[in-house]
């Protein structure tokens, strides 16, 4: 290593379901080294985690089996830099107006917001469409996409669609109704990785 360049940072991606392989390949393009994480001992050495998209209610089964989401959780709350797309947005959120699906299995929670589930339709309804992040514009996919019904005093709007928030974060956690990583939009995994000391 040559002086003064930082250790590769090693970046989880919750590896139940979803699009696992592209949130990795983006985060191996830019530098990072993407660790798969499929049970609580993954996430030991870590320095942040991608949530990806998927079917909510999937992940939360498939979690719930090795108590991985309250572990993701303890990370959270010892500091450890998060960003959630889509389903991940879901389970980081504290309401869920539509939950059926998910009750009975942990969520990740943390995140001051309201979605709902499927808000923008089923998967004939995905698009892909453009979102304002700070004074950037970025092209992004909505699949079966979580709508934000209300952002709490502890989070931020960071990106919107149509005057509604579809991005937003609390404190070392980001979060997107939309999916970047199918666009190869890398500006919010580069916001994930700044997050780190």
């Amino acid at each position: 290593m040559t002086a003064g360049a930082h250790p590769t940072r090693r970046i989880g991606v919750l590896a139940l379901q979803g699009a696992v392989s592209e949130h990795a390949s983006m985060l191996s393009a830019l530098g990072a080294e993407p660790v798969l994480v499929r049970r609580p001992e993954q996430l030991d050495g870590l320095d942040a985690l991608v949530v990806p998209g998927g079917e909510s209610s999937a992940v939360a089964r498939m979690a719930a089996r090795v108590d991985l989401l309250p572990a993701v959780r303890g990370c959270i709350d010892a500091g450890m830099p998060v960003l959630g797309t889509c389903a991940g947005l879901i389970l980081l959120a504290e309401r869920v107006v539509d939950a059926g699906a998910l009750d009975g299995f942990d969520r990740i929670g943390g995140l001051d917001v309201t979605v709902r589930r499927n808000g923008y339709g089923g998967q004939l309804a995905s698009f892909e469409a453009d979102v304002e992040l700070d004074t950037a514009s970025m092209h992004v996919a909505f699949i079966r996409a979580p709508i934000i019904e209300h952002v709490g005093a502890d989070a931020r709007v960071l990106a919107t669609h149509d005057s509604r928030p579809v991005a937003v974060q609390q404190a070392r956690v980001l979060a997107a109704a939309f999916h970047p990583e199918i666009t190869g939009v890398d500006r919010l995994h580069r916001m994930l990785l700044s997050l780190i000391d």
